[in-house]
């Protein structure tokens, strides 16, 4: 009641501030353009100069609440940044690929020209699958599914995929597996606070998605229980009522220990396991070697703690489990989610309010990004290409015939695979920066560097960009308008608040003009607006596991955003999944899976001791490519740092703040320490958001899980060694 009394209060005041006269200034209503929270803002915009100049927090969106984190508030400063490409880009000196030179300015009609002429030589030459998309879910979902059809149609190439597979790939997976339907969430986010028990793995949300910890904390204020499955003691794991500091690459051990527990001593809610769901005796028995004391040889947890988990969770009336990349990016990542989801659903807590399961978003359109066509074997909708009814759907809309549809293709890594073949000889990437989120960097960047031609559209010249032979500029978030789907499955608007700088244009405008140049603008030609590119999208998805069709901008407006599926205009959307009962399954039945543990693709040896460990921080985003450029978030987190334990520190006769070396079988960096107890003994952590010689992907594993070709990036093996002389940096 305080905390409601504080709210109202509050927002009284800034519903004050905002009457006041502001004079040439407006406030546009949108979302940050960084993680899924997608939280609610007001840029303000300066009417005389077209020119974004501030933020302010928008208390009106429901999500949120005026929460905004280090990276939102000073989100729009990258709008008018000084670094931001204005013009095309033409790479003259070949030599210099690789790096920031060897550039020069061009025209877009001379850069449209060059890109048509060498895509066009290479599909001659090697086929249309020689060229190849590779893209990312940091846009509009306008430009997310403009991208497929580009790719399918313009080009004509089946090799398009996206850098969700670094990301919410083993999600999508897990939850497609367990429930038929790949949605974030099962229930909206305002129902986090009122559940009795969060069960969080795999999530350092305070410093990933701080903006709903409020929610988290609302739980224990409550008199509920929070609980962490993570290595490292995070600020949240710090708080939480129980602390589940598994080794790296356990989950799925501890996950079918907990639900061994659930189950032996009477948690399972046997009506909803009978009449909901299939495989409950198999995992029953295959989870009954999971006892306390062998799942805790397995992942280092105490039993005491693993037997407190099951009962927190198990007698809670109302629980959620929340997973995120700590569980996913891992060759079980898939299995991991699964492994998760069993505990709802051998206890019934899913199918209503209050409880359910989630994966924590980590780009701001994770999931709008993957349902509409930019993976190797999805169509918009969620329809898949090997499925001959949703090509012929699909192929009408896009008015080309089913046998022209290319198949499927392979992978984000798995494209680098085949650009080392020679498979792959062009590439058009947006949207990503693969040259610092990639594993096995140094086999990555090489691939890139051999590729006879590749194209960057970016509104930075970031690292991936140095490899191109054509930098096209791109705008910002603020600079176009279009929706995105947030971690809950609510599709939200963006507004343009600013017209884009320089010479710099939507990517959904490029696609279009060059399909034209191609010779395939009569498929692209009647979309001449973004929101033209949204209604198509509807029509694409209608009927699709994931559809669109019922939603339009302006119900958005109306609404707060729509949880999809909205299948027409009647229908305000989906908050809550499953309260029917009826899954997503041609039975309408869940899958408890039964699930055995399988080790790592690397696990620690003599040569190489240590699991290494990889996340964020609060200040940076993903590459890094546009965090870094921020003065106040550089000034915070300057660069990257290695956590190690004081034990471990001893042992190597390692002090805090002094380089050292760090080596895998992949490569080696240097990373000053920061000597902390919140990590195990055996194992050290570093933050992913530095490129060249700074990125901890020189180092991670290639190794991809079988089902959704997510990268092992939580866990390797590797060394540290003390170095000689201080490191120059």
């Amino acid at each position: 009641m305080q905390r409601d009394n504080y709210k109202n209060e509050r927002d009284k005041y800034f519903k004050e501030i905002e009457n006041l006269n502001h004079p040439n200034e407006t406030l546009v209503k949108t979302h940050c353009s960084y993680c899924a929270m997608q939280c609610g803002m007001n840029l303000r915009v300066n009417t005389k100069t077209n020119k974004i100049i501030g933020v302010e927090p928008r208390y009106d969106w429901p999500v949120t609440l005026g929460k905004m984190c280090p990276k939102g508030v000073t989100a729009y400063q990258q709008v008018n940044h000084k670094d931001r490409l204005l013009k095309p880009l033409i790479r003259d000196d070949q030599s210099l690929k690789g790096t920031k030179n060897g550039f020069r300015e061009a025209s877009w009609d001379e850069a449209y020209e060059l890109i048509v002429k060498r895509f066009t030589d290479l599909q001659k030459n090697y086929g249309k699958d020689s060229v190849s998309v590779y893209s990312g879910v940091s846009m509009t979902n306008e430009k997310c599914y403009l991208t497929g059809k580009f790719a399918r149609v313009a080009l004509q190439t089946r090799y398009i995929d996206y850098n969700g597979r670094f990301c919410m790939a083993s999600a999508a997976g897990g939850l497609n597996r367990s429930l038929g339907i790949d949605r974030g969430s099962t229930i909206p986010w305002t129902d986090v606070h009122e559940t009795d028990c969060i069960f969080l793995a795999g999530s350092n949300t305070a410093d990933c998605h701080p903006t709903m910890m409020f929610r988290v904390w609302g739980i224990q204020e409550r008199g509920g229980y929070v609980i962490v499955a993570d290595p490292r003691e995070t600020p949240v794991a710090r708080r939480a009522d129980l602390h589940l500091d598994l080794k790296p690459g356990t989950d799925l051990a501890l996950a079918n220990g907990i639900v061994n527990l659930l189950i032996q001593n009477g948690y399972a809610d046997e009506e909803f396991v009978k009449n909901h769901t299939n495989g409950f005796e198999e995992t029953k028995e295959l989870v009954k070697e999971f006892t306390p004391e062998y799942t805790s040889e397995i992942t280092g947890v105490a039993p005491e703690k693993i037997i407190r988990a099951a009962e927190l969770y198990g007698k809670a009336p109302n629980a959620i489990v929340m997973f995120a990349r700590g569980i996913e990016q891992q060759i079980k990542g898939v299995d991991n989610v699964s492994a998760y989801t069993n505990m709802a659903l051998v206890t019934g807590k899913i199918g209503r309010a209050k409880s359910g399961v989630a994966t924590i978003t980590g780009q701001g359109n994770g999931q709008g990004g993957r349902e509409h066509g930019q993976k190797a074997d999805a169509l918009p909708g969620y329809r898949k290409i090997a499925n001959p009814d949703h090509v012929k759907y699909v192929s009408k809309v896009w008015g080309i015939e089913p046998e022209e549809m290319p198949k499927e293709g392979v992978s984000a890594f798995e494209m680098f695979g085949l650009m080392e073949q020679k498979t792959i000889r062009a590439l058009y990437l947006l949207c990503s920066n693969p040259a610092v989120s990639a594993p096995d960097q140094n086999y990555v960047r090489e691939q890139m560097k051999n590729l006879d031609f590749m194209v960057c559209v970016d509104f930075f010249l970031s690292e991936s960009a140095e490899f191109a032979d054509v930098v096209l500029p791109t705008t910002t978030w603020a600079e176009d308008e279009g929706t995105t789907t947030n971690v809950e499955g609510r599709i939200i608007k963006i507004n343009r608040a600013q017209m884009p700088l320089g010479e710099s244009k939507p990517d959904w405008q490029i696609q279009i003009e060059i399909a034209e140049r191609l010779g395939r603008g009569k498929y692209f030609s009647h979309l001449k607006t973004s929101k033209d590119v949204f209604n198509e999208l509807r029509v694409a998805s209608k009927g699709g596991t994931a559809d669109y069709y019922g939603v339009t901008w302006e119900k958005i407006d109306k609404q707060d955003g729509v949880f999809w599926p909205c299948k027409d205009e009647s229908d305000p959307g989906t908050p809550h999944l499953f309260l029917d009962k009826k899954f997503n399954h041609p039975d309408g039945k869940a899958k408890i899976l039964a699930l055995p543990d399988r080790p790592s693709a690397e696990v620690p040896d003599e040569k190489y001791p240590l699991h290494l460990t990889t996340g964020r921080v609060v200040y940076h985003y993903l590459s890094g490519n546009q965090t870094r450029r921020i003065q106040f978030l550089r000034d915070m987190c300057p660069e990257p740092f290695v956590e190690v334990h004081p034990e471990t520190a001893e042992k190597y006769s390692i002090e805090h703040e002094e380089y050292v070396r760090l080596y895998t079988r992949r490569g080696e960096a240097t990373y000053k320490v920061k000597i902390t107890e919140a990590i195990r003994k055996d194992t050290v952590f570093v933050p992913y958001h530095w490129g060249h010689e700074k990125s901890i992907n020189l180092l991670t594993i290639g190794a991809l899980d079988p089902y959704s070709r997510m990268p092992e990036f939580k866990t390797c093996a590797a060394q540290i060694e003390k170095m000689k002389t201080r490191a120059v940096q």
